[in-house]
């Protein structure tokens, strides 16, 4: 009988979360669900909608990843330091962190679509302004620009998958949006490798302002809006200040977004660092770089199709969230031991190894965090994603810069900083979440 019970509430809980999936399907094709017309519009628009989402949630490791073999170039082109040139990733999560804070609640109140758009055709202006940086400060200020207006794409994404979804759907969707947002790490370094063979790191950002007009195009013209009139808040700064402290307060929401924000933050700490440890401490060129750099995103990538299509639904959350965070504190304790030199002088294949297993394990820990937050969060989505992403990538940009932090000859403080994080998410996933009191 209690089998029965719980499966007959798992039909219920599945039936309403297509139902929510269908009625915001077929409100934006304009066609009344029920008949065989409605349900292939549906789907039609199902798959676009997790196009579009796609590339709105590839577009920040799109504009980190692109840039990242010509690190070393800028910092010779504009003859600064390496810590300096560092600097400009940082101030891109920066942006990312601090326009997400306001543009989540933005959606929350005036619906998805119009701070999408207008963040979107500030970031295309940002990325062209760019191109013509002539100088470090001047590079890491419009980078700042680029992170603000490009935080858009990445809160509503969220918020529209919430907005869809529910439940261990959710969790699907956000593995689905980690395969196809994974191919932007695996394209980007090869693209900015090749761009490098025939123009300079300005050529770039011409490449991601064409990529940005092309997304803002296809966002205004196929993505609707999935946040009803009357679901949305009324209310101000305030409002929305009070909600977020709301949210806040939920130890175990709090839980999750600091696990997933440290996961993250040891996985930024490699963006950052692999370039010069790869290029300038292992010899590779950047072309190697880039392949290396598509194989730790490839098995990010498969990782994620493995939580999302084999795992979710047959073990709770918490449990392959926690053998994630295992694996990545594993990996990080590993990559310390053979940069520091205590199985003597290790070349770059082992130290390759270890961050690909600490790369893919990321398919573990960001989705399932991300879920289990946001199933915590239903009439607040935009002000929550918000939170999630401001949090990763504010402690991300503090990691950023501690990776150089003893110069380009060492990878000792990138293997450091990821174990701290990986060991304080797992603290915190186990101290706030404390899964062992809840059934996932």
């Amino acid at each position: 009988m209690p089998e029965s019970g719980a499966s007959r509430a798992q039909q219920e809980r599945t039936h309403i979360s297509t139902t929510r999936t269908v009625a915001a399907e077929s409100a934006a094709t304009g066609t009344p669900p029920g008949n065989p017309a409605a349900t292939d519009a549906a789907r039609r628009t199902g798959l676009l909608v997790t196009l579009v989402l796609g590339g709105l949630t590839a577009l920040p490791p799109l504009s980190m990843d692109m840039y990242l073999p010509a690190l070393p170039a800028v910092t010779e082109s504009l003859q600064a330091p390496a810590a300096t040139v560092q600097l400009t990733l940082t101030a891109c999560l920066t942006g990312m962190a601090l326009g997400q804070v306001v543009v989540g609640p933005m959606s929350d109140r005036w619906g998805r679509r119009r701070p999408l758009l207008l963040g979107m055709i500030i970031y295309v202006v940002a990325t062209a302004i760019c191109v013509f940086a002539p100088t470090t400060e001047l590079l890491i200020g419009f980078r700042l620009l680029q992170g603000l207006a490009g935080a858009a794409g990445i809160v509503i994404a969220r918020a529209v998958v919430r907005d869809m979804y529910d439940g261990v759907e959710m969790a699907r969707f956000f593995s689905t949006l980690m395969l196809i947002s994974g191919v932007a790490p695996i394209v980007a370094p090869l693209i900015g490798g090749q761009v490098l063979r025939f123009t300079d790191w300005r050529g770039i950002f011409a490449v991601l302002t064409v990529v940005g007009v092309v997304l803002t195009l296809v966002v205004w013209k196929w993505l609707h809006e999935t946040l009803p009139p009357q679901d949305r808040h009324t209310g101000g700064i305030g409002d929305a200040l009070r909600t977020m402290r709301g949210l806040l307060t939920d130890r175990v929401f709090t839980g999750y977004m600091i696990a997933g924000s440290l996961a993250f933050a040891a996985l930024f700490s490699y963006v950052s660092a692999s370039p010069f440890v790869v290029q300038e401490i292992y010899g590779a060129s950047p072309q190697t770089f880039s392949l290396l750099f598509g194989i730790n995103s490839v098995g990010l990538i498969v990782v994620g199709q493995i939580n999302g299509r084999m795992l979710v639904g047959r073990i709770s959350l918490d449990k392959a969230l926690a053998f994630g965070l295992s694996v990545i504190v594993l990996a990080a304790a590993a990559l310390l031991l053979m940069t520091s030199g205590v199985f003597g002088h290790v070349g770059l294949v082992p130290v390759a190894a270890g961050l690909f297993v600490l790369m893919s394990a990321m398919g573990l820990a960001m989705p399932n965090t991300n879920a289990q937050a946001l199933m915590r969060t239903k009439h607040a989505a935009g002000s929550a994603s918000a939170l999630l992403g401001t949090s990763s990538f504010l402690i991300g940009a503090v990691a950023s810069p501690l990776v150089g932090i003893a110069g380009e000859g060492t990878a000792v403080p990138m293997a450091v900083v990821q174990l701290v994080c990986a060991v304080g998410a797992m603290a915190c996933f186990l101290g706030l979440c404390r899964p062992w009191q809840r059934v996932s």
